[in-house]
């Protein structure tokens, strides 16, 4: 079982930079993927990035790629995700999970334990 706690999210103008973090608790955090997904227009989940269970594989939506940056630190147990250039169209609330699988997986339904999230405002 993993616990994961969000923080990190804040109100900031478009252009500007946010780090989240997402801390996790309970066993075996390094035998975990880490995904960070946000909530889309209609409620969905929709994914942002993936880091695997060593770091070496790194992913990213498209939307995302070349402005997020996400890493790992697991003596710390926790999760990354490093935000510049940030866009009006990145305001919503964002979600780490854990996956047991390999990938990781960039599937919302691919996740076995979910944060409750961190709100994430730029403005124009």
């Amino acid at each position: 079982q993993v616990q994961l706690v969000e923080s990190g999210g804040s109100s900031v103008q478009a252009g500007g930079s946010l780090r989240l973090s997402c801390v996790a608790s309970g066993r075996a955090f390094e035998n975990y993927g880490i995904g960070w997904f946000r909530q889309g227009p209609n409620n969905e989940r929709e994914f942002v990035s993936a880091i695997n269970l060593n770091g070496r594989v790194r992913k990213y939506a498209p939307s995302v790629t070349g402005r997020f940056a996400v890493s790992r630190d697991n003596a710390k147990k926790t999760v990354y995700l490093q935000m510049n250039s940030l866009e009006t169209e990145d305001t919503s609330v964002y979600y780490c999970a854990a996956a047991i699988s390999e990938g990781p997986p960039v599937e919302d339904h691919g996740y076995d334990y979910w944060g409750q999230g961190t709100r994430v405002t730029v403005s124009s």
